[in-house]
């Protein structure tokens, strides 16, 4: 493959990269997006479903603070935060809820995917407290 055909490559998947960070045009967010520049020597993504306490574990680990409220879908958008541990930094980064249909775009599912996987770890954050029953017919 030649070096040009390479570049353009590179162009296509960078702007494709591009499209899937942004939100969605339809969207009502007021000009708020995922991306988040990396920061220190790690990068751990909190993925999980909608209120599981995933601002709440940022907030206590980090001391930023992330809205948590009894409803769903608090957080709209990425919150980054930084853990100091002996001479580290960690970057934490609280994310939306994850619902099912994600992966088509549903719950802004395609950043937050597209976030988790620009991640060092994905750190999938669950409640046990909370049963999930699925009926099949």
């Amino acid at each position: 493959m030649s070096e040009y055909h390479l570049s353009q490559l590179k162009a296509k998947i960078a702007k494709l990269r591009t499209q899937l960070l942004e939100p969605p045009k339809d969207s009502s967010g007021a000009g708020e997006g995922f991306e988040v520049t990396k920061y220190g020597h790690g990068r751990v993504s909190l993925i999980g479903f909608p209120s599981v306490g995933k601002s709440t574990l940022l907030t206590v680990l980090t001391g930023t603070h992330s809205e948590a409220a009894s409803y769903e879908f608090t957080t709209l958008t990425c919150i980054p935060g930084i853990i100091h541990y002996n001479d580290t930094k960690i970057q934490l980064l609280d994310l939306p809820g994850i619902i099912e249909g994600a992966s088509e775009g549903k719950g802004r599912g395609r950043q937050v995917i597209a976030v988790s996987k620009s991640s060092d770890i994905v750190l999938m954050v669950l409640d046990a407290s909370k049963v999930s029953v699925r009926h099949c017919s």
